[in-house]
């Protein structure tokens, strides 16, 4: 239960395939921390971690200078997530490359894949459920 506070996890919310827009979704302390060193607003320069929870940002996914894709990252503040944590979530397009390079350069910053059914082990392990 302890790893379960310290890790930040991520792993897709829609299934996997191609589809016009894919979800991924971060959960932990870090995962605000984890997004915003590549993350880009097409409106000015903002910092994902002095934003209002529960509100959408328009921006860019950007890994080594290069830019990955164009998405809208979610902000959900703890405790008021659904698993009590800090959650971030990335819609960006469907491409499975898109996808997988988005995943992996989270996982390069500390980020590790969610097991089936983490999300909502927090969630109840927080006391959200």
């Amino acid at each position: 239960m302890n790893s379960i506070k310290n890790d930040t996890i991520i792993a897709l919310a829609t299934s996997s395939g191609v589809g016009a827009i894919a979800v991924m979704r971060l959960s932990g302390e870090n995962a605000i921390n984890i997004v915003n060193e590549h993350f880009k607003s097409k409106f000015g320069n903002k910092d994902l971690k002095n934003v209002k929870s529960h509100t959408i940002h328009l921006g860019r996914i950007h890994k080594d200078g290069t830019e990955i894709d164009e998405v809208l990252v979610s902000i959900f503040k703890a405790p008021n997530s659904y698993t009590g944590e800090n959650v971030v979530e990335i819609s960006c397009h469907g491409s499975t490359y898109i996808q997988q390079e988005i995943l992996q350069l989270f996982i390069r910053k500390g980020a590790k894949p969610a097991q089936p059914g983490e999300f909502t082990l927090r969630a109840f392990l927080n006391k959200k459920m």
